[in-house]
């Protein structure tokens, strides 16, 4: 059987959760134990899971939905039951499955087995379309925060994601105060904030907490600290130089933004992506959503570009004007942003219309 029939969802499945796998079943794994890891996973794919257990191994209080348990004192059981399921795909409690393919399998037995098996669980999460300033700079540390500290923590991805934000607020206020010192402080929060940002998505996938609510908060909660951001960049450098102009371009870039903001928003909803702005198709990506060109066409003119001007570079490298003491760099940098923006909203709207006459 293919990698790929295996992990098609809806087949059946028996776990065997017995003494030979009780050693590593209990173990726990970037914050879930072995066999739960096993149960939230096959259960997310919609897999029909009938659980072989002797009472050996330690199972979660609470099921999935759907899990069926079958008691078994002997090998001769557990023989009856799969000839019972009639040759449903199998698998043990102590093993980590990485991805939707069935075959690809960790099995942990020990410590040093666990550690390389949440090792894999985390390089998974570098997934192909990260900006440049996230993928060498923010994940190595939100791996950490979240490996070391969040998984440890009752918290949940949408919670990270609220006092991610409220970080980001901060850092805007101070920005706006006009004070080089404020100012740097401030843009270091709304770094930091970036940097945790990736923390809510993290805890959601190595712990199965996806959800459509979790997704669309992480969007609303980035594009509003965008326009705040740009808002306070404005207010700052008015205030630094008294120029009404660094006023008026933060605050057009700002305006700019929630325009930018309002097309993106109702593509997303026209086009059923769900809340992931990265999902959209764009006239200007020939009508590939970002997320899958950026994963395939690296050296790509229009890939090149949108990795300037995604969040996780642009809030960087306004911390580095900043600390160069030239944050009218951040200004300009933001217009640029709120420019490409505009061609990219108004062309998508003149676009849409096209195709309806």
């Amino acid at each position: 059987m293919s990698a790929d029939e295996t992990s098609s969802p809806g087949g059946k499945i028996l776990l065997r959760a017995t003494s030979a796998e009780a050693a590593g079943a209990g173990l726990r794994v970037a914050g879930l134990s072995v066999v739960e890891r096993n149960l939230k996973q096959l259960f997310s794919q919609k897999r029909q899971v009938v659980v072989a257990s002797d009472g050996t191994c330690a199972l979660p209080r609470t099921l999935p939905p759907g899990i069926h348990i079958r008691a078994i004192a002997s090998a001769k059981d557990l023989d009856s039951l799969r000839a019972e399921l009639q040759a449903a795909d199998e698998a043990g409690a102590d093993e980590v499955r990485l991805g939707r393919d069935f075959a690809n399998v960790m099995r942990v037995t020990d410590e040093p087995s666990r550690r390389r098996a949440e090792d894999a669980v985390f390089a998974q999460l570098l997934r192909g379309d990260l900006g440049i300033v996230a993928r060498h700079l923010n994940k190595p540390i939100s791996f950490r925060i979240t490996r070391y500290l969040l998984i440890r923590l009752p918290v949940t991805p949408n919670q990270v994601s609220v006092a991610a934000a409220l970080i980001g607020l901060c850092g805007a206020a101070l920005v706006a105060t006009g004070q080089r010192w404020w100012m740097i402080a401030g843009f270091f929060l709304a770094h930091a904030q970036s940097v945790l940002d990736g923390c809510d998505g993290e805890l959601a996938r190595v712990r199965f907490q996806q959800s459509k609510v979790g997704e669309w908060l992480d969007t609303f909660i980035d594009e509003g600290l965008n326009i705040a951001l740009f808002a306070a960049t404005g207010m700052g450098v008015w205030r630094q130089t008294g120029s009404t102009l660094a006023l008026a371009v933060g605050l057009g870039a700002a305006s700019i933004h929630v325009f930018y903001d309002g097309v993106a928003l109702t593509e997303l909803a026209r086009q059923g992506q769900g809340g992931e702005l990265m999902r959209i198709r764009w006239w200007l990506a020939g009508g590939m959503d970002m997320k899958n060109r950026t994963g395939k066409k690296r050296g790509d003119l229009v890939v090149i570009v949108h990795g300037l001007v995604r969040r996780d570079f642009f809030v960087f490298a306004f911390l580095i004007y900043a600390l160069a003491g030239v944050p009218f760099l951040a200004l300009a940098h933001a217009a640029i942003i709120a420019v490409g923006q505009m061609v990219l909203a108004v062309g998508q709207v003149v676009w849409r219309l096209s195709r309806r006459s």
